[in-house]
């Protein structure tokens, strides 16, 4: 990125939607450990209880308009169960302190014998009425109080001193993105969460990033892979959260506001108040077609285990997931945005068979008995890769913003150490420095 950029994006005000300082919680050491460490979602305390392939249930007052039989996820006939936490720890990227909502899950079933049919593409900008919120499909309580206390008093959101020397080894290699084509499969990794793919002869972008700096988080450690100016025009965007390391409005702002976006469920009035013109929010297992010189692009929204929360009041209010990109000639790319580990990369995988590439997140993983639930460690990664029956995995959230314990070059280690030991090929492993690229071969 160009001083010049970087000086654009550090004078550009603050969005509107973000709250002033004196909101924040009001010890600084404590409020950026919240925001930093555990934050987007990181929550400790133990799963509820659901088992592989187990689907989640629906609220009541679930989106209009879906179309007859789509797969909810709910079982007839399920029991829920209810557990409930003590107050809430907010994230890293996020305003501070509401009162959150009691937690319910839902009893174990058994997975169907066959996968249901994958549901009819929904209208691009269809208005929908979404739930109150989703806290009903959290796969762990949120932390309370005492995890507050706790990582605050233990102060490991950030990696040990004598470690931030490896940012200077943190692979960035930049180049020129591959020629693309109608047939063409192509990643480039920018950062973060924040990938370019060319699929079908478009070119979709996920959780875009471009900022210097995000809300509660120090500075990019490495500069984003790609000039924005260097990008070719965008054809859609992906986002799978609301939390700002995944959903950053100056960089939105960019964009032409014919731009197509889609978004978890919840989410359109956020985009529709910033003036985006075609914009598309879904529930779990529901999709559209992007119409493409190829051939239409399915995308597939599909669930992960995460959390929602932007602002002081919005805890859970918008859904979260990943999102399945199916080219004309049926390669599929997973990208996983936020996650934990847990049962619904086997039913994902079941779901859509075939999976060629799973982007998945590496880092931002330690201490584990806060960050489990919510953000895959390096072995968890791989482990999530064998349960979606994805041939290759390329790593994400990791080596551009410190958000917890771990030394910046850990992520990296523990991924190639973890593959080698499955014993898979080495080259299905895409552990690309930021700013690089890979074609997808053809089937």
């Amino acid at each position: 990125m160009t001083e010049q950029t970087e000086r654009s994006l550090a004078e550009q005000p603050p969005d509107t939607e973000r709250p002033p300082d004196t909101e924040r919680l009001p010890p600084a050491a404590l409020g950026e450990a919240v925001e930093r460490g555990g934050g987007a979602g990181h929550t400790p305390g133990p799963a509820t209880g659901q088992t592989p392939g187990q689907a989640t249930g629906q609220a009541t007052g679930q989106a209009t308009g879906q179309t007859p039989g789509q797969a909810t996820g709910q079982a007839p006939g399920q029991a829920t169960g209810q557990a409930t936490t003590d107050a809430p720890v907010l994230p890293h990227t996020t305003a501070n302190a509401p009162v959150l909502p009691q937690v319910t899950t839902d009893a174990p079933v058994l997975p169907h014998a066959t996968p249901p049919p994958l549901t009819a593409p929904r209208p691009l900008g269809e208005p929908r009425t979404w739930p109150r919120d989703f806290t009903h499909r959290l796969t762990a309580p949120l932390p309370g109080v005492r995890a507050l206390a706790r990582i605050a008093r233990e102060g490991k959101l950030r990696p040990p001193p004598e470690t931030l020397a490896e940012i200077q080894q943190l692979p960035f290699e930049p180049g020129p993105m591959p020629a693309a084509d109608t047939t063409t499969l192509a990643v480039t990794w920018a950062g973060h969460a924040s990938w370019i793919i060319r699929i079908g002869g478009l070119t979709v972008l996920t959780d875009p990033v471009w900022s210097r700096k995000i809300l509660g988080t120090p500075a990019r450690v490495t500069p984003v892979g790609v000039r924005w100016e260097d990008l070719p025009p965008v054809d859609a965007v992906v986002i799978s959260h609301n939390h700002y390391d995944h959903l950053d409005a100056p960089t939105l702002k960019r964009l032409p506001r014919h731009t197509p976006l889609l978004l978890p469920a919840g989410m359109a009035p956020w985009a529709r108040r910033r003036g985006f013109t075609r914009v598309t929010d879904l529930d779990w297992w529901e999709a559209v077609e992007l119409p493409a010189p190829g051939g239409p692009v399915r995308v597939d929204f599909v669930p992960a285990h995460h959390w929602s929360k932007r602002t002081l009041t919005d805890t859970c209010r918008s859904l979260w997931g990943g999102w399945l990109l199916t080219a004309p000639d049926g390669r599929r790319i997973h990208f996983a945005g936020d996650t934990g580990y847990g049962h619904w990369f086997e039913e994902i995988g079941r779901r859509y068979p075939g999976i060629d590439l799973a982007l998945l997140p590496i880092g931002a993983y330690d201490p584990r008995w806060m960050l489990r639930p919510v953000h895959t460690d390096p072995e968890e990664a791989v482990k999530a890769c064998q349960d979606l029956g994805a041939r290759a995995l390329a790593p994400m959230h990791w080596s551009t913003f410190l958000l917890s314990g771990e030394p910046p070059l850990e992520p990296l280690h523990r991924i190639r150490a973890a593959w080698a030991a499955t014993g898979r090929p080495r080259a299905d492993l895409w552990d690309l420095p930021v700013g690089a690229s890979r074609v997808l071969a053809a089937r």
